[in-house]
């Protein structure tokens, strides 16, 4: 009986830790520095747990030393604290970076741990760098919703909803290490019977989870961190883990959060120059493809590159950014040797016979027409045999059946020699902005690498050095952006957020523009930039790939496409893109919208002058000429003029007019629509 009260009272403590901390989020918006001072203060339990030493944290951390430090260098409208707890006997400590953003009632935060004894640590595991519960004073059903990662198909950001009774459980986390690929999209929308919710961000860039459960029919329990870690820490040794962003929100629909965690994004998670949020490019490749056997741009040569600037320029189409992708590089165009693209990485020399001089002529002719000039990498995996290979052995990491080997980043000697290589390397050929890919799953890589005890180590070494370098180039390059590709956008997240944005946001079928539909619809209700290819200049095709940013892949050298439409084209993007960056509103609910017998709408509001774009579809199987939206973000009691992009016929709605409901009509499939509307 005693063993099994014991048994009982130990199932119990360990219960308890999925409840660190319970937060009412119906209450009046929260003043964000209290909420930091009332969840991370002292004596309290923080909305965090571990595992140390076989025993959860909330049965210790209230004993540990504590301290709380404010950043006095925190930005205009941000308050920013670290928190640290010390365990008295061994100085192993727990810091806790918080910074808040009363602006958009917003709170994110990062854990570290540092062993600062002279032995290694005790076991640290179950980093749960989100623990804590979410209640109201209304029953009801936890309503989420989330959205697919990317698998390179039409379902890639699918939007999902799911509500949560007693029993149920959401639990999500990415396939193989990358942040937002299959199942893993780490965001999401707590949606509460209140009239209310929280935003949930997580910013990890590796293997995380993230999981939601109903504990009552009143709250919900989140916990999120690293998926897989279990590990000492070494004499000296200071590591990071996830962080996590919570987001309150209030109102009647649930678009109010999802606008107010993009308008947060484009404030404080996005990528600035000089102090100002920039609007990620329009650009244009070099002829994608070109005749078999050529691939990518293996058969692009800097006089074939100036010339094809030259025709832009000469057309009137010059893009922001010219953009040379994979393929460059030397032995990528040895067909008869069965080498490509793919299978000679990590050799990152341009090719001497096609660019004797590097890229210096390219980007100087691009820089004389006034655009900027971009360069695809791959530095991550690694092609034996390639130069990298075989000069450093020692920093490639290996996976049994796998023919590629993975760059250390985690290895400091790796990761410095990197920085100073491709720092130079972008400075000596005149390279603007930098496309870094990452066509390989990494989890297995790492774990294969990890000593005894020491699970996830090499994982949490990796994605720390993956970060240390995006910082490092953006700080030597404060003009330069960076495009996050891994195999299209499967490496999303909040911290890569920060530091780029997928200029091509999926690998799927390239040109189809259903499937760019869907992408761009699901993606937009959690963030704003992103990008995808547009390749024909009918206006279905193009729409369908206007985003925040847009990449052109049209054809300069082949007949049968005008350059006369590709600059009517250019000249709508100009109109539509600064839209993308404000509120977005979807017009066609978050069911299955794969199918090629849909419509499908969306709405691009500007909240400070009332004006707006509603973009819509007609698909090539669907059989109805009129689809019947709702409008939102209106005034009620203005009127407004609604303009049809294509015919240039206008009409006079009111404002409860348009937001009960306005009928679009396409006369026939595979077609399109762009309405304009403004106040009168």
């Amino acid at each position: 009986m005693k063993k099994l009260l014991l048994i009982f009272l130990f199932t119990v403590s360990l219960l308890g830790s999925y409840a660190q901390r319970t937060i009412k989020i119906d209450t009046k918006s929260a003043d964000v520095e209290q909420w930091i001072n009332r969840n991370f203060g002292k004596g309290q339990v923080p909305p965090f747990s571990f595992i140390y030493d076989g025993t959860p944290s909330e049965r210790f951390i209230k004993k540990w030393n504590y301290q709380k430090v404010r950043d006095t260098k925190a930005g205009a409208g941000i308050c920013a604290y670290t928190v640290t707890y010390t365990e008295p006997k061994t100085g192993f400590q727990v810091e806790c970076e918080i910074t808040g953003y009363p602006k958009y009632a917003a709170i994110d935060w990062t854990l570290r741990f540092t062993n600062k004894g002279t032995a290694n640590s005790a076991q640290i595991s179950d980093v749960r760098s989100a623990d804590l519960s979410l209640s109201t004073s209304s029953k009801g059903a936890f309503r989420i919703h989330y959205a697919e990662g990317s698998t390179g198909s039409r379902q890639d950001f699918a939007p999902r909803m799911m509500d949560l009774h007693m029993g149920d459980s959401l639990y999500r986390a990415p396939h193989g290490g990358r942040s937002s690929s299959h199942a893993g999209f780490p965001f999401f929308n707590i949606e509460t019977a209140a009239d209310c919710g929280a935003m949930v961000a997580i910013g990890w860039t590796g293997q995380w989870y993230g999981r939601i459960k109903p504990v009552s029919e009143s709250a919900v329990h989140l916990d999120a961190g690293l998926e897989h870690f279990n590990a000492y820490l070494k004499p000296g040794e200071r590591i990071r883990t996830a962080s996590v962003c919570l987001l309150f929100w209030k109102g009647e629909d649930r678009m109010i959060g999802h606008n107010q965690f993009r308008r947060f994004m484009l404030e404080h998670r996005s990528r600035k120059i000089n102090g100002n949020t920039i609007f990620y490019p329009m650009s244009c490749g070099f002829n994608w493809g070109d005749p078999a056997p050529c691939n990518e741009y293996s058969c692009v040569t800097t006089e074939y590159a100036i010339a094809l600037m030259q025709r832009t320029k000469m057309f009137g189409i010059l893009p922001e950014v010219f953009w040379m992708d994979a393929g460059w590089y030397e032995h990528s165009d040895e067909y008869e040797k069965g080498r490509n693209w793919y299978n000679t990485t990590g050799t990152w020399v341009p090719d001497k016979e096609r660019y004797e001089k590097g890229f210096r002529p390219v980007s100087d002719y691009a820089h004389k027409l006034g655009t900027k000039f971009m360069v695809w990498f791959e530095p991550e995996r690694v092609s034996p045999g390639s130069e990298w290979a075989e000069a450093h052995p020692e920093w490639m990491l290996s996976k049994k059946g796998n023919g590629n080997y993975l760059y250390n980043l985690g290895n400091p000697d790796a990761l410095k020699w990197l920085c100073q290589y491709m720092g130079d390397f972008m400075e000596q050929n005149g390279i603007d902005h930098y496309r870094q890919d990452f066509n390989i799953d990494p989890l297995e890589f790492w774990h294969q690498a990890d000593e005894a005890n020491r699970r996830g180590i090499t994982e949490v070494k990796y994605i720390e050095g993956l970060y240390t370098y995006w910082d490092y180039l953006l700080q030597r390059f404060p003009n330069m952006i960076i495009d996050n590709c891994a195999s299209g956008g499967r490496r999303l997240d909040y911290e890569t957020s920060l530091r780029s944005a997928p200029l091509w946001r999926t690998d799927y079928q390239y040109s189809e523009p259903m499937g760019y539909q869907c992408h761009t619809y699901g993606l937009n209700f959690f963030l704003p930039q992103h990008g995808t290819g547009a390749y024909y200049v009918d206006r279905f095709d193009f729409r369908s790939s206007m985003s925040s940013a847009v990449v052109f892949n049209w054809k300069f050298t082949q007949t049968g496409q005008s350059f006369l439409d590709m600059q009517k084209c250019i000249e709508e993007y100009k109109e539509v893109r600064p839209y993308y960056y404000e509120d977005y509103y979807p017009l066609s609910g978050t069911g299955d919208l794969t199918g090629n017998d849909c419509w499908l709408a969306y709405q691009l509001h500007k909240p400070s002058d009332q004006t707006g774009y509603i973009i819509a579809f007609r698909r090539p199987d669907n059989k109805k000429s009129d689809y019947n939206v709702k409008l939102s973000g209106l005034d009620a009691e203005r009127t407004y003029i609604l303009t049809c992009k294509d015919t240039g016929k206008s009409v006079e709605k009111s404002g409860a007019e348009l937001l009960k409901g306005l009928t679009l009509h396409i006369e026939n499939p595979r077609a399109s629509l762009l309405l304009k509307y403004n106040p009168k």
